[in-house]
């Protein structure tokens, strides 16, 4: 007796162990009589359900029978067989997939053909992907875009450029739509020089999703981008030098430190903000000739940058950038104090200890860190004063002073370190508790655990989620409707201010700034409160 015979006159629980024991044994003698159960169902829709579940795990033991389906006259048979195919990657599927791609007109059908040869992934079918690249179901278009980047199939490159060109025009660049998304995601996957380029020429895309993806892939690319980025840095305007400096920071790659320091040399970092970018990235890499600039840094007197030229010096000091740190403190320049406040601010602790061991130095930078507001600043000094361990710095670590009680809060939202700090010292000396965040994900998890903050400051580009689209979120949550967002950006162009805005911007700040214009727009924004 079968263990399908009289499966229609049995009860629930006989039916559901039948086919458990089916889907276990994957007995292809039973797959007539499962295929007639799945085109004549029995009406109980959880039984229904597993004889599916059975006939597709009995399926995948006969190659033959679900490429022989692929041609069945029963839709739903047909379907089942396709997606079986692809699930088991069939090889021998593969073919009568290809031919049915190229003839098939209905979009579900192609979507569920599109998808089985993308897991079979066979040699030769990138035309197939490629013929659907400007279809108008933007699921297949994006299938399509992905399977190009499987196979890296340059002569998809065109179709791809085209794809982000339209994505950035007027009427479009408001949202990032998902064939935006992955035209880019192609694009690095091909990884040619000319994929490169095609990312590199869209470094500063209108919509600010996809720069954050752009941003993103071209650090997948690693060295490849390069060499293809360097001549942003004397052609580019302000906002693409910016970001080809993040990106070339973010790569790590010592081939990138020498273009940063050949471009400082060649005059094209004049900008502040692009100069701040370009040390901070140099900071990131760490190389002699980076060092090198970081310490050339130091005659800076805009404080952000300083922060920018500290924190790369406190990853990688030697020696002898202590000693050039030590006589520019001890000069007493107007850059001196500017110093100290920034090794205080950016919690520099390893350059402290060693600064620390010149007694004029280690009074200045005492007398920054007594300025401090930040408890948590004070309390690291302090335990770092303790394990020196000689007699001064236990008393000037008994001179340290309790910073007042935070009565508010805020969310500060930048993938720059040195940002961060920055923004910790300016809040802590208005009484707030920073909620500092490395990006949009960051900020958000502070609101999801339950978090409220008076006011939110966030940077527009962001790697994992951007600005703008942590200003959309906090939008649609609770109490968080009317709370004053303040968005500190590098960029020059209206619409970027536009989409901003659209998504709930307050009021926005311009880099480069003062620690003055931040306190000075934060009290404007929070007259009306305590």
């Amino acid at each position: 007796m079968g263990k399908l015979d009289g499966f229609r006159q049995k009860d629930f629980l006989e039916q559901i162990t039948a086919l458990n024991e089916i889907a276990g044994s994957r007995d292809p003698a039973l797959i007539p009589d499962l295929v007639d159960l799945f085109e004549k169902p029995t009406g109980d829709t959880g039984v229904d359900y597993m004889v599916v579940g059975a006939l597709n795990s009995v399926l995948g033991s006969s190659e033959s029978t679900v490429v022989e389906g692929l041609a069945s006259q029963n839709p739903a048979f047909r379907t089942l067989c396709i997606r079986t195919a692809g699930e088991y990657a069939f090889a021998s599927a593969a073919e009568p997939l290809m031919r049915m791609a190229g003839t098939e007109t209905d979009p579900d059908l192609l979507i569920e053909i599109l998808a089985s040869l993308s897991k079979i992934r066979p040699v030769g079918a990138e035309g197939v992907f490629r013929a659907f690249l400007r279809h108008p179901d933007q699921m297949l278009a994006a299938m399509a875009m992905e399977m190009a980047g499987v196979y890296a199939d340059a002569s998809a490159l065109p179709v791809l450029a085209e794809t982000l060109h339209a994505a950035g025009t007027d009427g479009s660049y408001e949202r990032c739509d998902l064939t935006t998304w992955k035209a880019i995601d192609a694009l690095a996957a091909i990884g040619s020089p000319g994929a490169a380029r095609l990312l590199v020429e869209h470094i500063h895309h209108k919509n600010p999703t996809a720069r954050r993806i752009v941003t993103d892939a071209l650090v997948r690319l690693g060295e490849t981008a390069l060499p293809v980025l360097e001549p942003l840095y004397s052609t580019g305007g302000t906002d693409e030098r910016i970001l080809a400096c993040n990106v070339a920071g973010f790569i790590g790659a010592r081939k990138g430190a020498d273009a940063l320091v050949r471009a400082f040399d060649s005059g094209c970092f004049t900008d502040p903000n692009v100069r701040y970018a370009a040390f901070e990235a140099l900071g990131r890499i760490g190389t002699l000739k980076g060092l090198v600039c970081l310490v050339d840094g130091l005659d800076e007197d805009d404080e952000l940058i300083l922060m920018a030229v500290v924190t790369g010096l406190e990853r990688h000091a030697a020696p002898g950038v202590l000693k050039t740190i030590s006589e520019r403190i001890a000069a007493g320049t107007p850059n001196s104090p500017r110093i100290c406040r920034a090794v205080v601010a950016s919690r520099a602790l390893r350059l402290f200890q060693e600064l620390y061991k010149d007694d004029l130095v280690g009074d200045r930078l005492i007398d920054a860190l007594r300025l401090s507001q930040d408890q948590d600043i004070l309390d690291a000094f302090a335990q770092r004063l303790e394990e020196i361990g000689t007699a001064r710095s236990r008393a000037d670590a008994a001179t340290l002073p309790q910073a007042r009680t935070a009565t508010r809060k805020a969310i500060a939202a930048d993938d720059s370190k040195s940002m961060l700090a920055l923004y910790r010292r300016i809040l802590t000396d208005m009484g707030f508790e920073p909620l500092l965040a490395a990006n949009g994900q960051e900020a958000y998890a502070y609101v999801e655990n339950g978090e409220f903050a008076d006011v939110v400051i966030t940077d527009m580009n962001m790697p994992v989620m951007d600005g703008v689209e942590l200003v959309g979120k906090l939008r649609g949550s609770l109490g968080y409707d009317e709370t004053p967002i303040l968005m500190v950006t590098t960029e020059s162009e209206n619409t970027q201010r536009e989409v901003a805005t659209k998504a709930g911007v307050t009021a926005f700040i311009n880099k480069p700034f003062r620690p003055e214009d931040l306190k000075a727009a934060l009290a404007g924004l929070l007259h009306d409160q305590p």
